[in-house]
């Protein structure tokens, strides 16, 4: 489990869906993560990593594209 005690912000409508069109994330993965990422207050992509429902190096691609996005 992750928990931070700073507040996360919601994902952003572009990160979900580049979630579903780029790694192909079914809904009901990405609930499940938004979900667990609520509670734990926690990035949607590493909740989504530590569930298995992205590899390592998905992770890494998801990071990156963050990146580019928020420059």
């Amino acid at each position: 489990m992750v928990i931070s005690t700073s507040p996360q912000p919601p994902p952003s409508s572009a990160l979900l869906r580049y979630l579903r069109a780029e790694l192909g994330l079914s809904d009901n993965a990405l609930q499940l993560g938004l979900k667990q990422s609520d509670l734990e207050q926690a990035p949607l992509p590493v909740v989504l990593w530590r569930f298995g429902l992205i590899s390592l190096e998905q992770l890494d691609q998801v990071l990156s594209w963050q990146t580019t996005v928020d420059q």
